[in-house]
């Protein structure tokens, strides 16, 4: 099967599966409260000390440059896709 076969089926899939899916928030809720735990485990491991705010301020930058960081990871394998092409 060539890649752009495989993208298909594999769009196809996830079209079908969340179209079986009444509640898309409890599915994921799951990812989601791992995802925040590991921005707040993280942000308690680089300041020990702080106190709860300081956490969740912190853990909320550590997110945000999470995105940031896909982001532009994104916009670099982008540029290189229409450079290769």
């Amino acid at each position: 099967m060539d890649p752009e076969e495989r993208a298909l089926r594999a769009r196809l899939a996830a079209h079908q599966s969340w179209g079986n899916t009444a509640d898309r928030a409890a599915r994921t809720e799951g990812a989601r409260r791992a995802a925040e735990s590991r921005f707040e485990q993280d942000a308690r491991k680089k300041h020990p000390g702080a106190t709860e705010a300081q956490i969740a301020a912190a853990a909320a930058s550590l997110r945000k440059a999470h995105f940031v960081r896909m982001a532009l990871l994104s916009a670099q394998a982008r540029r290189k896709k229409r450079g290769a092409s």
